[in-house]
């Protein structure tokens, strides 16, 4: 005999719970209709940042920095006023940019602005990160916008590594870099050893003059033949050496793009010294290829002495306080080195990006 689940009695609790269960669930579903409404509501419209949000949220952060007086007699307004006097800070924001709601700049501004009293050179360098960023985004500029605002304080201080430009923090530094640093640039720069040395003795036997492509940088034989200086190909001087200017370009991490990078021949003579000195940043590293290198050569970098070796590379870090000298006779001839500017290896693709832009030789 078949029972149908009609036919049976349901006790009245059941019943009253299969009712409650429906409207629970009717009621959530009503729930989450109404959420996903407000949600979709709520989504700014692209070009149309909500400006009033932006900047209450960077005066909600100035005041919880300028601290809390809950249960005192001052208010946290006073404190703001009393810092902004102490330390004055400059804002890169116009007004045009907030009135059409671009704050940009607004979730990194919030944690630290960017100090008055800075070099007209580092604003000048915040000026292009904000364009840079402006571009692209601020996605990775985090360290870079630290550094810059570091960098005043950097240089108020002495201290054996002090780039004089711009200083990256959180970065691993070392007078001397292990071969593995770069070891594909290296591995090329030392198997085009013969030919770069071939292609410096035709350049160097044809004199060193002005008019040739040198540059003379002191009286005790200092010269310098440029391939690239300061971001720029030299172009006389590269059709001089065209095998060296090739194996520039197959070089992953050259720095030719700004500023910040050179490579070229740099001669010291004996009895020279170059006295104590910082490098201009501390994102690069300098490889020295030894072509000649006589005895009594050493180059001393955060207080580590060293000594080149023809044919084999060095990777320096100069932004650390450094010395070179040339104490060997009159008769071994001069010190000889290529020398090329090298990225960091802990400096981050979009960091690369940035700084390229920022320190372009156009700027």
């Amino acid at each position: 005999m078949h029972w149908s689940m009609n036919t049976l009695p349901l006790p009245p609790y059941v019943e009253l719970g299969v009712h409650s269960l429906s409207g629970l669930l009717w009621t959530l579903l009503f729930l989450f209709l109404w959420h996903c409404y407000r949600m979709g509501s709520d989504l700014p419209i692209p070009g149309h940042a909500h400006a009033g949000k932006l900047k209450s949220g960077l005066r909600r952060s100035m005041m919880s920095r300028g601290g809390s007086c809950a249960g005192t007699k001052c208010s946290a307004r006073s404190k703001l006023s009393r810092s902004d006097q102490i330390t004055p800070f400059i804002s890169m924001e116009t007004e045009e940019d907030e009135e059409q709601g671009q704050g940009y700049l607004t979730s990194v501004l919030s944690h630290a602005l960017f100090p008055a009293q800075a070099s007209a050179e580092a604003k000048k360098l915040y000026a292009a990160l904000q364009e840079y960023a402006k571009r692209y985004s601020w996605v990775g500029m985090g360290r870079i916008h630290k550094g810059l605002r570091e960098q005043v304080r950097l240089n108020d201080h002495s201290a054996i590594q002090k780039p004089h430009l711009f200083f990256l923090p959180d970065v691993p530094s070392v007078p001397f870099f292990p071969r593995d640093a770069h070891r594909h640039d290296i591995e090329v720069l030392e198997a085009s050893y013969p030919v770069i040395l071939a292609e410096f003795q035709a350049v160097y036997q044809r004199g060193i003059d002005s008019k040739l492509g040198w540059t003379c940088l002191g009286p005790k034989g200092q010269a310098m033949f440029s391939l690239y200086s300061a971001g720029v190909c030299v172009a006389g001087n590269c059709r001089s050496c065209p095998c060296t200017y090739r194996t520039l370009l197959s070089l992953r991490t050259f720095i030719n793009s700004n500023s910040l990078g050179s490579a070229g021949f740099w001669l010291l003579g004996p009895g020279a010294t170059l006295g104590s000195s910082y490098g201009p940043t501390n994102t690069r590293l300098r490889c020295h290829l030894g072509l000649q290198t006589p005895p009594l050569c050493e180059l001393v970098v955060g207080g580590e002495p060293q000594c080149w070796s023809e044919g084999h590379c060095l990777l320096v870090d100069d932004s650390f306080l450094h010395t070179v000298s040339h104490k060997g006779p009159l008769d071994v001839g001069p010190r000889v080195i290529l020398s090329v500017d090298l990225w960091h290896p802990n400096v981050a693709a979009a960091e690369r990006q940035a700084l390229d832009f920022m320190f372009s030789p156009d700027l």
